[in-house]
This record gives structure tokens, sequence and C-alpha cells, in this order.
């Protein structure tokens, strides 16, 4: 299903943070067995003082049994063994949280269409995937762990020396709404300093993914200065940002020591008074001394806990906003069939904005023949590639309807419609990794040693591949680096060979190829086109004569329709466009004949 979006006031709070982690079905009975060796542990740690109060009161040498020393010795191991098992545990449990959030997002992230990633740059939506899910993580495998069992801790201490002298307790926690006060602003500032600090981060990594993914176009272009300042800009934000975090951590942690402090001097104080007077024995003091010291730590620890919270707080809105994305369906409607895929596509009154006052599609109608190939052409901006993002369903039109058939595309499924297209762009994009798995990639299923060699040599690529020391196994980089552009381009032929696809878009599929390439892989893609619906974005000549249909796009209208020689004839602007970006020799209208022989002679 699609997410649905929600309010502003859904994705604040601490509501998201809470169904955030109850969404990941985290193992509840391995937090809850963790919880009870925390109680261990915590009553383990809260016997010592009452063992101390004993031993003060009575003590002498004589008096000192083994028992009392077992007694102690033990409470002592019981709390290091439960304390280290309970925190094994419950950080195991706040991974497999973590983990579950990564996957759930990772799986969105794949799921979203196409118009979230043109509207959010790719080194933001990285560093929610990695930043800030690590703020999330360091919540929960650290910060969660220590405060659970100092809370458990503080509670138990409260309660024993609510039991041994309520009006000391009562001195001590007059302190506890006055920290409050004081701290529940700081903790709102932190939240404010969190999220704008997660949100540069976020825009920095933008800018250091696109340099360094462009970085033969900064080199090439002498950018080096200015992009060494939109770093340093960056570095500063984030310094800035830093810098304002620290000052409220610095403020956080000398105010609770001082309000420790200050218990401490308020224990002894009073507590000495009380025992001058009789009203206390010096074990009773030492008691309370020491559930004290049992009380400033965990103190310190939900302290950080709470201020790792607010930073969390920011973090996981930016995750649930993401989460909350309308994404794409692969499965809603049905596979389409070869009968289906044997009727025309039809665009009928399609218009395609990407801003609301920026139509680059208008009331486009067009039949793409089955089993036949149809060229799209046009100046620059004329609306090719966002007929073809059409076509592909990565944006649905603003206005009109695609339909196969009689069928709006929307009643197949995306998963099956798009399975059945192979796209061979300009670009030809490679991803990281060796050639064999380039070929094969995004196939659901397995191939062949013999399958994968084929489709090699039907694109003319084995002549490059065997050359290489390592073949197919070869790791062509990061975006291909480590091939021409007309290995690559040959590697995208290959792989929509391998698909062996209904319909075949090509982006000008030999645009990158030296003449003796160009000509072996266009015997290759007559191949793969024979038969098939084909829609070509032309940029050679070469190519619009091979195709049966023409369709000429200016400024998102279609203004011509037909033949080549039709369109020569007929249409004033496609001559033009023909003699100036396709090369066509100028030439009488009624000899099409001559301008074969010329387009042969300049390919040749």
């Amino acid at each position: 299903m699609t997410s649905v979006p929600h309010s502003k006031n859904e994705r604040t709070g601490w509501g998201p943070f809470l169904r955030l982690v109850r969404d990941t079905k985290p193992n509840k009975w391995l937090i809850g067995f963790a919880l009870l060796l925390s109680v261990f542990n915590t009553l383990a740690g809260l016997v010592i003082p009452l063992l101390t109060k004993e031993l003060v009161d009575g003590f002498s040498m004589s008096q000192l049994s083994p028992l009392q020393i077992v007694g102690i010795a033990g409470a002592f191991l019981v709390q290091a063994a439960a304390g280290g098992l309970a925190a094994y545990l419950l950080g195991r449990a706040g991974q497999a949280v973590v983990a579950s959030i990564r996957e759930r997002l990772w799986r969105k992230l794949l799921a979203l269409p196409v118009s979230y990633f043109d509207d959010n740059r790719s080194g933001e939506t990285v560093s929610r995937m990695t930043n800030d899910t690590t703020v999330v993580r360091t919540l929960i495998s650290d910060h969660l762990i220590n405060s659970a069992t100092g809370l458990i801790a503080i509670v138990g201490s409260v309660a024993l020396m609510l039991a041994l002298d309520w009006r000391m307790t009562i001195v001590l926690l007059a302190a506890v709404p006055i920290t409050m006060l004081v701290m529940m602003p700081l903790g709102r500032k932190m939240h404010q300093i969190s999220k704008g600090l997660q949100n540069e981060t976020a825009r920095f990594s933008g800018m250091l993914n696109q340099v360094v993914s462009e970085i033969r176009l900064v080199k090439l272009s002498g950018a080096e200065s200015s992009e060494f300042e939109n770093g340093r800009e960056g570095i500063g934000g984030l310094y800035r940002f830093g810098l304002r975090e620290t000052r409220v951590a610095a403020t956080i942690g000398p105010l609770m020591g001082v309000v420790m402090m200050a218990m401490l001097v308020t224990i002894v104080g009073y507590g000495g008074a009380r025992v001058s007077n009789g009203d206390l024995s010096a074990g009773d003091l030492v008691a309370f001394i020491l559930y004290l010291v049992q009380i400033v730590m965990p103190v310190g620890q939900i302290t950080q806990f709470f201020a790792q919270l607010q930073k969390a707080r920011g973090a996981t809105e930016r995750i649930v906003e993401t989460l909350q994305e309308r994404e794409e369906d692969f499965d809603r409607g049905r596979e389409p069939a070869d009968a289906d895929l044997a009727k025309p596509i039809r665009l009928d009154r399609v218009s395609f904005a990407y801003q609301p006052d920026a139509p680059v599609l208008k009331g486009v109608d067009i039949e793409i023949a089955p089993g036949r190939v149809t060229a799209i052409v046009g100046p620059s901006g004329s609306g090719k590639t966002t007929l073809f993002a059409l076509l592909e369903r990565f944006y649905s039109p603003t206005d009109g309807v695609v339909r196969l058939g009689d069928e709006p595309l929307e009643a197949f499924s995306l998963h099956g419609w798009r399975s059945r297209i192979g796209y061979v762009s300009q670009e030809s994009p490679v991803v990281d990794g060796t050639i064999r798995h380039n070929i094969a990639y995004g196939l659901d299923r397995p191939v062949s040693e013999e399958e994968l060699r084929e489709a090699a040599r039907m694109a003319y690529a084995d002549q490059f591949i065997d050359e290489l020391e390592r073949g197919y196994d070869t790791e062509v980089g990061e975006r291909g680096v480590r091939l021409s552009g007309g290995q690559r381009q040959r590697i995208g032929i290959a792989r929509a060979l391998l698909r062996n696809p209904a319909i075949l878009m090509l982006d000008e599929a030999t645009s990158s190829l030296d003449s003796n390439s160009e000509k072996n892989v266009q015997l290759a893609l007559d191949g793969l086109m024979k038969d098939r619906t084909t829609v070509v974005i032309a940029h050679r000549l070469s190519t619009v004569l091979r195709a049966d249909r023409i369709v000429f796009l200016e400024r998102g209208v279609v203004t011509g329709v037909g033949r080549h020689e039709e369109l020569l004839a007929s249409h004033a602007l496609y001559r033009e466009f023909a003699e100036r970006q396709l090369g066509l020799e100028p030439a009488a209208p009624e000899a099409p004949t001559r301008e074969l022989e010329s387009v042969a002679r300049k390919e040749r």
C-alpha cells in the first residue's frame, strides 16, 4: 500500500519516536528478561548499603562474621553478572530495532517514485539512512540501557531511603522539581539544535556526494576553489551547530554536578546533626551516603539519555517524513500478457508538468504501433525524455491517459510492465561491480554462462571483454569509470538483449560508438528490434530513415507525424531540423534517393 502523509502534529513530539520503535516489533521476551536481570542487578546494589549499615553499627573485628563478608561479596558478584548480561541483551535488542528501522527505510527508498529523488538531493537521502539512524541507534543501544537500569536504581534507593528516614529523604527530593525547571528548557533547546544539526549534516553530505561523484567535472572546470568555499561554508555551519550543542551540554553537566554536590552536603550536614542528637545511627548516615552515590550516577545517565532523546526526536522526524512519503505500488493491477503487448500504445491528450506553471508536454496524441519502430525527434527541451519517462511510468500524466490497447497503463502491474521494457540510454549507466553483474542486473532469474556470453556477443561487447585480464569478472568501478563510453553502451545493449523485452526504448544507443562498432551494434539492434515495439529518441539521420513512423515534438506539442519523406515534404521545421541537427544535406524534397545516398556516403 502507498503511505499517506500525516499532519505536522503527527510527525512531531514523542509519538513518532515511540511508534517507530514499536513498529519494528522488538523481541519482548528478550527485553523482558533483560529488564528482569536489571532488577536483580539493582536489588543486589541496593542490598550493599544495608549490609554496610549493619557492619558500621555493630563493627568490631570479633563480631565480623564470614557470613557478612560472603554476603557483601556475593552481592557484588550478582550485581556485576546480572548487570553485564542485561546490558548485552538490551544492547542486542537495541541493535535489532535499529537494523529493522534501516531495513524499513531502505525498502521505502527503493519503492519511492522518481519524483521524490527529483525533489531531494541524493546526499540528504543517504544521510537519513546513515546519520539519522545512527543517532537513534546510539539512543537505544547505549543511553536507553543505562537509563532503564538507572531508573530502577533510583526508585529502589529512594524507597529504602524513605524506610530508613523519611525526613532526610524529603529534604533531598526537594531538589528534584528545581532541577526539572532548569532542565526542561535546556531539553527543548537541545531538540531545536539537534534538528538543525541533522538538516545541516544532510545538506553537507549532499554537497560532498555531488562533488565527489563529479570530481572529473570539478577538475576540468577548475572549480576546486569555488567548491572549497562551498565546503568550508558547510563545515562552518556544522561547526556553529556543534558549538551550540556543546554550550547546552556544558550547561547541563555542571548544573547536575552542583545539584548532586548540594545534595551530598545536605546529607552530611543534616545527617551529622541527626546523628549527634541520637535521632540517626552512624550506619544509617553511611547507608544514606551510599544510596546517594547510587542515585548520582543514574541521574547523570538519565540526563544524558534525555539529551540524546532530544537529538533522536529531530532524527526521527526526518526518518518518519521519508517513511510516510507516497510510494510506488509494484503489484497493483494484472500482469501484461503477450496479447496485450501486441496492441498499440496510445497517448491520449497527454499533458505533463514538473512544476504547475511550466508544462512540458501539452495535449500529446500519439499512437505507437506494435512491432514497429517509432522515432521521436525534436529540438532540445521539446519533451522527448519526459515522454519516455511517462512510458516507463516514472511519472503519471498531469492530464490525459496513456493506454495499452484500450486499457490505461495503470491497469497493469508496475513490476510486470517495467519487466517487459528494455531501455538503452545515451549515458548507459552501470553500477559498481563486475561486468557479469551489470549485464544480468535486475533479472529475477538465474542467468547461465551461455546466455550471458551470447548477449555480450550479440552486442559486440565480447570483443573487449575477452581482452580484459579478468574477463566478465572485471570490476567496472563506480559509475563504470574503468570503461570507455562505448564499452558502457555495449554493456547496456547486452543487458537489454538479455531481458528479451517486448518493448524496446532506445535513446540513440549507438551515439558513443566508433563507426566500426556502430555498424556491428546496429546490426544487433536491428535484430533486437525485429517484430518488437520500439521507441527511439533519434539524434542521427540514419536512425530516422529506418523508422516506420516519426513523431516531431516542438515545445511539448506534436507538430508532425509521418515517415521521413512525408515530413521532409510537408513539415518545414522538420526539414530545417533534419538539415541542422540530423546532418541532412540540402536536397530536393522529391529526391529521397539522393538523400539516402548522401547519408550513406557520410557514414562510410
